[in-house]
This record gives structure tokens, sequence and C-alpha cells, in this order.
């Protein structure tokens, strides 16, 4: 009787134990899916990881990964309550054509969450091109995805930038310094425009 009480207790023993290191292997290693696992190009987009409670993108998206849960409400919500200046966006429209965009943001961060779903509005009422919007989710601890994160220099989210002929024109950094159509304005015209955290 002795020895099966034993042997019980060392089998419950190691489940535990494999089971402890298994939650701490998913922390290290998250498991990311994607929105659409049937597309083989949907690995390259919109994919999600475990973030506190729920999931945070990361990497490469589009709109359709902010129109995914739990990120619609706050991108809709955004997107709808945020009315562009007409006369700014009048200048700007025509200043758009030429130039693509890149979004480092967080689906965890605020900053991200009030001005990511603007930059989309105003895009959409100057009738910019979206497939010259790149955006891209990084981490909290902004360590993924690493080779983006190095090459573009991101230390605060949002960060957008904007090039035209590959070159870069200039960067919003965290939130605008006026709005964000004055300040795609002032880059885009060509003024002399400091992002908040230039030197």
């Amino acid at each position: 009787m002795n020895k099966i009480l034993l042997i019980i207790a060392t089998i419950t023993m190691v489940a535990c134990n494999s089971s402890k290191e298994k939650n701490k292997a998913e922390m290290n290693n998250p498991e990311i899916t994607t929105a659409d696992s049937e597309n083989p190009k949907a690995k390259e987009m919109n994919n999600t990881i475990p973030y506190e409670e729920s999931v945070m993108l990361i990497g490469k998206s589009n709109r359709q990964g902010l129109q995914m849960d739990p990120f619609k409400d706050w991108f809709n919500l955004s997107y709808e309550g945020y009315k562009a200046d007409p006369e700014t966006l009048e200048i700007l429209k025509p200043l758009l054509k030429d130039v693509s965009i890149t979004v480092f943001m967080g689906t965890w961060c605020e900053d991200s969450q009030r001005d990511v779903p603007h930059l989309y509005k105003i895009l959409d009422d100057a009738d910019f091109d979206e497939s010259k919007l790149t955006l891209i989710n990084v981490s909290e601890d902004k360590t993924m995805p690493q080779d983006l994160i190095k090459e573009h220099d991101i230390f605060n989210v949002p960060t957008i930038i904007f090039y035209k002929n590959e070159k870069e024109l200039g960067r919003i950094v965290e939130y605008p310094i006026e709005t964000l159509e004055k300040d795609m304005l002032a880059i885009l015209s060509g003024k002399d425009y400091k992002h908040a955290y230039a030197e």
C-alpha cells in the first residue's frame, strides 16, 4: 500500500513540474496565432501573442487585424470620433500622393490606440492609397520584432515615419506636437519639424 501511495505521489509531482515548465516555456516562446490560418500569406500578417488576459498583435498587420477582437472596439471608437481640420486636410491631400508611411505601434499602448485610428481616418479622408501604409506592431518591451525595431531606431510608440523615394522625410513620435494632420503637413511640406523627442 505504501509503495502504491509513493508511486502516485511521484507521478503527481512530476506532472505538476512538467506543467510549470510548460507554462514557463510558453511565456518565453509565445505561440503566434494568425487571423486566417488557412491562408499561407496570413502567417506574415496580423499575428497575435498572449498579453495579460488577452492578446496583442505582433509584427506586420493591417486594418483587418485592427478589426479583430479585442482591438476593434477601441479602433472603431477612436476612428469614428476623430474629425480632422478640413483646411489642413485639403492642403495635405496632394502632398500624400508620392509618400509611403510606416507606423510602429503597440495594441497595448494608449497613445497608439488613440493616434493610429486617427491616422487611418485622416488617410481615408485624403483618399490615400492604403497599400503604401505599413503597420508594424511591437511588444510592450519593444524587443519584438527585433530586426525592424533596430532598423528603424524605434524607442517610443506610436512612431509614424513618412518616406518619399525611400528617403525619410520625418517622423511623429508618441504624440503630435499640434494635431496629427498639422504635424503631417509640417513634415510633408518641408518645414523644420521636430518630433517630441528630437534633440
